[in-house]
């Protein structure tokens, strides 16, 4: 029987406060290495190294406390988030489950700082995912993430559903977080033009593999592979 592997003999490290943008197109194995990372999905074989230790072989309670250190931002800022949960309770979660000796107008304190941190204002917390625009949701989505003050954040293409000029606001409020948190990016997407100016380096990905590995300024100068010129091509130019 033939054996299909989603992804096949991958490696790349991410450095602390910086940004790696995995790139290629649908069903490359982008998002299952991205939810490999953080255990949504888990690996047959192979290492995923963090801090130096291996979280492949761990169970979910002895990865829980290395949990907090490693976030998600969703691709769909909509289906992501409880409909039934007003935002400073989808925000303030996090902050329950992994530090649960916060008290509750400690907790509230630090969900408004969030919220100011992502540009929204806090007032809005108690109003629901339904009230506010696709690029708000993924606001609030980032906000979750920083919540537990993570240092790998895995973004599973994180812009691809919003009208493009969100989507510029969105990437250059990742670019202040990293500057100014320090926080790392693992930047998924199927557009190289959405990772240009926001990764450090850039890997890209075909058919589970990586076909080509350099810095972000080498790929879009001169970039080696056939598959990496032909994804650079598709890039609309004005």
């Amino acid at each position: 029987m033939d054996v299909v592997k989603a992804v096949d003999d991958v490696s790349f490290s991410i450095e602390r406060g910086k940004t790696v943008g995995l790139v290629g197109e649908s069903g490359s194995g982008k998002t299952t290495i991205g939810r490999a990372v953080v255990k949504l999905q888990r690996a047959t074989s192979g290492e995923i190294l963090f801090e130096g230790t291996d979280i492949v072989p761990m169970t979910e309670s002895t990865f829980r406390p290395l949990r907090s250190k490693i976030q998600m931002i969703f691709q769909d800022p909509f289906g992501s988030l409880n409909p039934r949960l007003t935002i400073g309770s989808i925000i303030g979660e996090a902050i329950e489950i992994h530090f649960p000796k916060v008290v509750n107008s400690d907790r509230r304190e630090r969900v408004a700082e969030l919220m100011v941190q992502v540009r929204l204002k806090p007032e809005m917390m108690s109003r629901y995912p339904h009230e506010f625009s696709g690029g708000q949701r993924q606001r609030i989505g980032i906000a979750r993430a920083l919540a537990v003050k993570p240092s790998l954040i895995v973004c599973d293409e994180p812009v691809s559903a919003l009208d493009v000029s969100v989507q510029a606001q969105i990437v250059n409020l990742l670019q202040d977080l990293q500057a100014e948190l320090g926080v790392s990016y693992l930047f998924i997407a199927h557009d190289l033009a959405v990772v240009e100016h926001l990764s450090d380096h850039v890997l890209v990905m075909h058919h589970g593999k990586i076909v080509e590995s350099a810095p972000a300024d080498q790929i879009y100068s001169d970039p080696q592979d056939p598959y990496t010129r032909s994804l650079l091509a598709a890039v609309p130019s004005i």
